[in-house]
């Protein structure tokens, strides 16, 4: 068990820096992207930046999903057979979905309610960044309204 809390802390601490680095890195260019982008795309601008926001923050949960599926393939009895399994797995824990049709051996289970609970702050954490991000692109428009 305790061998599980390390690894499951490792590898939270490992996700959630490696979140904190991408969100870090969108915020710093996202200015510039978006100065080109109100420049050349007119009309388009806000609504392409919001999905690039949306499609970067993504791709941070999709390599924290392919660590956490790496892991689970390097674990002895761990009863996953394939890579595709894994990811799966990963993927179904992470977003805190758990069909419950893979699940893994039970020297290793607790790992995947820590990597749910891992999934639950950076998807929350996700949310509250993209919703600042495309507040500040409509930010002029709101003034409007009121």
């Amino acid at each position: 068990m305790f061998l599980q809390l390390f690894l499951g802390g490792v590898l939270i601490t490992a996700n959630v820096t490696l979140h904190a680095v991408a969100l870090d890195w969108i915020i710093r260019g996202f200015p510039l992207v978006a100065k080109w982008s109100e420049k050349h795309l007119k009309l388009m601008h806000k609504p392409l930046m919001s999905a690039l926001c949306v499609l970067l923050v993504f791709c941070s949960h999709i390599v924290q999903i392919w660590i956490w599926a790496a892991v689970y393939m390097m674990l002895p009895d761990i009863h996953i057979s394939d890579f595709h399994t894994a990811l799966y797995f990963s993927t179904t824990t992470m977003t805190t979905l758990g069909f419950g049709d893979v699940v893994i051996a039970p020297p290793w289970n607790l790992l995947s309610a820590m990597e749910a609970a891992n999934g639950f702050i950076t998807f929350g954490w996700s949310t509250a960044f993209t919703f600042e991000i495309i507040s500040h692109l409509y930010q002029r428009e709101a003034k409007f309204i009121h």
